[in-house]
């Protein structure tokens, strides 16, 4: 059973002011704005409009003034309004009301109610109508490729210690480096649906898809090229030799086996730059062992969140906005590293 918490709108000035920073802590560390929301009992907008201004002008640009309406204005849902809401969500995607999501998500279900009603409903609230209601949230399930234990053992325990040795020896950064495609059709959430149907949405006519190669460091460093078509050993040499460009100390490079990384064409590349690059490589069928990984599963989140966009030219925009942002949040990058899986690469 959840612990019930207090309605933020009673809580003391001095109160709120902790819960502003304990939210843009959380957001800092990672956790999406809908998780810090559920945590600290506010609305995901509200942690939405204090991320907002602490990302765009630091602590003094947090929003000191109260949101919401009063305690005991409004109304709940009636049965009739609950009905109609259920109606619509049944024979409606959020994008065919006029709402900017993809799926029925709780936020997206909330503008509903606003739009439908005039009703500002908490999100945590929203949840549990959908609940009430027997809708339930749907995500696409993953299927992982075995692995071979001693080979991750040998990586975690042994060679990885041992680049981080050689990389203080050399005053080099370690870069973790790897690619992904967000397509326009897709989306990485969850949305709601009748128990025993799947959650749908409608998408783009044509299958519209940008490709990033990126890199991340644990000192909270961004690099990035979008390209089109295929990764290939000429495509990642003129990545890498970007990198080189934007970097002043020796880069201890760490990737997958896809095969455009781990070729002849490559490793003899790396081998003529060897005073600036050295190239490693992870386990076989191990991307949880990859912060960059963690970079791109921010990414799509963040690109489809408003919708899915309708051109390839949107879509890129999506995507080069939220790269740009990333150069100038170190922490946030930084914070891909506390994941479970990678922290043993987050440093001292």
């Amino acid at each position: 059973m959840a612990v019930p918490l207090p309605d933020a709108r009673q809580l003391s000035d001095e109160v709120l002011e902790a819960l502003r920073l304990r939210a843009v802590r959380g957001c800092e560390l990672g956790l999406s704005e809908i998780d810090v929301a559920e945590v600290l009992g506010v609305s995901r907008e509200t942690v939405s409009r204090w991320w907002s201004a602490y990302a765009c002008a630091g602590l003094e640009a947090l929003p000191q003034e109260r949101s919401g309406r009063p305690v005991g204005s409004g109304r709940t849902l009636s049965d009739e309004q609950g009905a109609h809401l259920q109606q619509l969500i049944d024979e409606n995607s959020p994008a065919a009301l006029g709402i900017a999501a993809p799926l029925w998500s709780r936020r997206a279900v909330r503008e509903l109610i606003r739009k439908e009603f005039g009703i500002e409903v908490p999100v945590r609230t929203v949840g549990e109508y959908l609940k009430r209601w027997g809708y339930t949230a749907k995500r696409p399930r993953r299927h992982a490729n075995d692995q071979e234990p001693a080979e991750v053992q040998a990586w975690l325990h042994d060679e990885y210690p041992l680049i981080e040795t050689m990389a203080r020896q050399d005053d080099a950064e370690i870069h973790w480096c790897d690619e992904t495609g967000v397509a326009a059709d897709e989306h990485p959430r969850c949305g709601y649906a009748r128990q025993g149907q799947a959650a749908t949405m409608e998408v783009p006519d044509r299958h519209i898809r940008v490709n990033v190669i990126s890199t991340v460091s644990n000192t909270g460093e961004v690099h990035f090229l979008t390209y089109s078509g295929t990764m290939n050993a000429a495509r990642f040499i003129a990545f890498l030799g970007q990198l080189l460009r934007e970097t002043a100390k020796k880069v201890f490079l760490i990737a997958d086996r896809l095969s455009a990384h781990d070729c002849p064409a490559v490793w003899d590349w790396v081998g003529r730059h060897r005073d600036r690059i050295e190239l490693f490589l992870l386990p076989r069928r191990s991307p949880e062992l990859n912060p960059d990984e963690y970079l791109n599963n921010d990414l799509k989140g963040n690109v489809h969140a408003a919708g899915l966009p309708n051109n390839k030219t949107e879509l890129g925009a999506r995507v080069q906005a939220f790269l740009d942002k990333l150069l100038q949040l170190p922490e946030h990058v930084m914070s891909y590293f506390q994941h479970p899986c990678v922290q043993y690469a987050a440093g001292s």
